[in-house]
């Protein structure tokens, strides 16, 4: 779980003020920035890099690489004597108190993420740390898949160290969000700063040492930090095609795309917030299902291809379809599904993915019960089903029978079935199965913390 760093952690491993010692592992373009950056703050920062060219030209206060305002910050940081450069990593890790590693990680052949450098680096960073006695961080921040930093760099380190991570050095992985053009600003005004760490003394170190910048960093596991990198640009490419795709759109039917996506981005409610972006069921209504249809027949009619959009219906049915698999697992012969409409607080059946469930479900020869608090016997079923005869197969299939499938309490329905599904997150629901003793597919995260969810509850995403 994410949580905000605990100051009162911070101020017990304070245990003197003078600014870290840091070597940089790998003078890219975020080593480059991260050197001239750290020295900025007052911190002594060691260049470590392959190659000679970049070590000299750190070495001499130049930049290797076009940035703005870099040069000015390296020229003044070896001025200042705050920044040198080298070619031996384990004298430089042995000489100092935090290691950034900032190698690449390029494609690999097979389309993965080549860890060969990181390898080579973990070595050199471990016979540094063999020749120390004092306790050493090692912040990795390369854009890598979970489970990399303590699966392939803390064992490198390890063998060539002889020494134990969490015990005689700590961990952390710690993502840049530097753009390029703009990194050193965004090295002193970051969006977030996210901080995963294998030990409370780790995450302390590297709090102190972004502290000018952020105050209040994010403190979580190192595995959900090295995924939170690979999110964010994913979602960044997501925008970017998107926004494309608006244009390619918009141009054949002599609209104006630039303005608008400038109405689009100024609602912060909802396109430009935390809304519709938790894990959780496939969406559903009236509303998102119809247009997205309609947005990809229109594009078919225009001969324009919009793959992302056209995408959107074929990943929303995996989520369902994930479910059904998830309910077929429990070998179940009668399931109850609570949760009807297609979201809380509506008795709004169009386009319900939980429909779409029971249909397959029912297909199969599954007997279901169901309840939902805002739909009753009373419910217009056919009303709603006129308006989605073309596009909800599932309640089309599913109406004639849903009536004699309701159940008066969500108890009543738990109690008459084998397994469970839930797909509308409430208090009641989540009391009810947590008693429910049989298996339960929460497909809205019932629980938030993960240690309250009970062994026989399990989620698509969680």
């Amino acid at each position: 779980m994410v949580k905000q760093f605990q100051p009162s952690a911070l101020q017990t491993f304070r245990l003197v003020e003078t600014r870290a010692a840091i070597s940089v592992v790998g003078l890219g373009y975020v080593g480059a920035v991260s050197t001239a950056c750290l020295a900025d703050l007052g911190h002594r920062v060691v260049g470590v890099d392959v190659d000679p060219l970049k070590v000299a030209a750190i070495a001499a206060g130049e930049s290797p690489i076009h940035e703005d305002g870099l040069a000015d910050l390296l020229g003044r940081g070896v001025a200042d004597g705050l920044v040198t450069a080298t070619a031996d990593i384990a004298r430089a890790v042995a000489e100092t108190d935090v290691t950034f590693l900032s190698v690449g990680t390029p494609t690999a052949p097979d389309g993965g993420c080549d860890d060969r450098h990181i390898r080579a680096a973990a070595r050199g960073i471990g016979q540094g740390l063999a020749a120390k006695h004092d306790y050493h961080v090692v912040v990795m921040r390369c854009s890598i898949p979970p489970g990399t930093t303590m699966k392939v760099m803390v064992p490198a380190i390890e063998a060539a160290s002889g020494k134990v991570a969490g015990l005689d050095f700590g961990v952390a992985f710690n993502p840049e969000f530097l753009r390029e053009g703009v990194a050193v600003e965004d090295f002193r005004k970051p969006p977030k700063t996210v901080i995963g760490a294998s030990d409370e003394r780790a995450a302390a170190t590297l709090a102190r040492i972004f502290e000018p910048v952020d105050a209040n960093p994010i403190i979580t596991s190192i595995e959900v930090a090295e995924m939170v990198k690979y999110v964010d640009n994913v979602w960044h490419a997501t925008k970017v095609a998107f926004a494309n795709e608006v244009g390619r759109l918009c141009k054949p039917l002599e609209v104006d795309s630039h303005s608008v996506m400038d109405v689009f981005v100024r609602d912060a409610k909802l396109n430009l917030s935390p809304c519709y972006l938790r894990p959780g069921f496939a969406y559903g209504g009236s509303c998102l299902p119809k247009e997205v249809r309609a947005v990809s027949h229109i594009a078919r009619g225009l001969g324009v291809l919009l793959p992302l959009v056209e995408s959107l219906e074929r990943s929303n049915d995996e989520q369902i379809a994930a479910a059904v698999r998830m309910v077929r697992a429990t070998g179940a012969r009668t399931v109850a599904v609570l949760g009807l409409a297609f979201k809380p607080g509506t008795d709004d059946l169009r386009e319900s993915p939980a429909l779409e469930v029971m249909a397959a479900l029912a297909d199969e020869g599954i007997a279901l019960v169901a309840h939902d608090p805002a739909v009753s016997a009373d419910t217009r079923i056919e009303s709603q089903l006129a308006y989605v005869a073309h596009a909800a197969p599932g309640l089309a299939r599913l109406a004639p029978r849903l009536r004699g499938m309701l159940r008066p309490s969500a108890a009543d329905a738990v109690a008459a079935a084998e397994a469970v599904i839930v797909t509308q997150a409430s208090a009641p629901y989540r009391d009810c199965v947590a008693a429910a003793g049989k298996p339960v597919i929460d497909v809205v995260r019932l629980f938030r913390d993960r240690a309250d969810q009970p062994a026989t509850v399990a989620g698509i995403g969680w």
